[in-house]
């Protein structure tokens, strides 16, 4: 009887190559395994349900590239009362600044429009900050714009999934909503850039230009830099952008959630849940009890109904990556 070593050569062949493509697949696990970035709660109880009082800040000096998604709380399909009205109570608003604009009544105008996309910027007679951030669409050039908004199709009508306000760098972003139930509300708001203090957080934007095919905003900061959020996803699961640098933000928060608590019933974010790849799960709890730390993913958002904003979405930031 003849031994033939070609059975044998295939197998240690075929062996080798399952070595090598196990190497590769944890080569390619490991690189894309996110990097842990520094939170700080600079959270401070209010009265007033119209401040942002909620400041989660993200720092690392590492950081070009992460996503932020907007999903529906997951109460949502329990929910038989939504609620959107403002709730002005012990509030005083007497003492925020005033800058006047080149418009005496509010405006609204169509910058860019396509059967399933359309981009809308408003000015508004009077704002907190004056208006020195120049909006870029389509080859031309608009100044003095408080606003825009993203807005896309939905049956019988139109959906809001992104507003943007280039005067202070705010961000808002809600998911599509599910078949059958009017589109839910907004909720907290983030910033995306070098973070300064003026009264409030803001990011100076000096230029930001909207590129309808990468369906993607290009961000010039004052401070220096540059960024590119992009709409990765519009669906009734989330919406989502994803955020790339020129270079990383050094020295600062490259980024913040700004949101809003008083009560457990009377708020847009109650609780926190932070992981860092190096522990063995999840730390959760209440928002104003939050200590910060490092987290490689971070999620703020509510597990019960509130009265303000009740359909508001919970707010994920992951991916961090260099």
């Amino acid at each position: 009887m003849r031994f033939s070593a070609e059975p044998v050569a295939r197998a240690a062949a075929i062996a080798l190559v399952g070595i090598a493509a196990l190497g590769l697949t944890m080569t390619v696990a490991s690189a894309a395994e996110p990097l842990a970035v520094t939170v700080e709660n600079r959270s401070e109880p209010v009265l007033c349900a119209e401040k942002d009082n909620v400041t989660l800040a993200l720092s690392s000096d590492r950081v070009a590239r992460f996503r932020v998604e907007a999903t529906h709380p997951a109460y949502l399909g329990a929910l038989q009362k939504d609620s959107f009205a403002a709730d002005w109570t012990a509030c005083d608003m007497s003492k925020d600044p005033i800058f006047r604009s080149a418009v005496t009544t509010t405006t609204r105008r169509t910058l860019y429009e396509e059967p399933g996309l359309w981009v809308v910027g408003w000015t508004f007679p009077t704002y907190w900050r004056p208006s020195t951030a120049k909006v870029r669409v389509g080859g031309n050039t608009f100044e003095g714009l408080h606003l825009l908004q993203v807005w896309t199709i939905r049956p019988m009508g139109g959906e809001e999934v992104l507003v943007v306000y280039p005067q202070d760098g705010y961000w808002r972003i809600r998911p599509k909503a599910p078949e059958g139930r009017a589109p839910t509300a907004f909720g907290s708001s983030f910033l995306v850039g070098p973070v300064e203090l003026a009264g409030r957080p803001v990011v100076r934007i000096s230029e930001i230009a909207f590129d309808p095919v990468a369906q993607a905003f290009d961000v010039v900061f004052a401070a220096g830099g540059k960024a590119r959020l992009k709409l990765a996803e519009m669906s009734p699961d989330r919406t989502a952008v994803d955020v790339t640098f020129e270079s990383p933000v050094v020295g600062g928060p490259f980024a913040m959630l700004r949101s809003m608590y008083v009560t457990e019933v009377n708020n847009d974010v109650a609780r926190v849940a932070a992981r860092n790849a190096a522990a063995k799960g999840w730390h959760e709890g209440a928002i104003m009890e939050f200590k910060g730390g490092l987290a490689s993913e971070l999620w703020a958002g509510r597990t019960t109904p509130s009265r303000h904003n009740t359909s508001s979405p919970d707010m994920a930031f992951r991916g961090f990556q260099p």
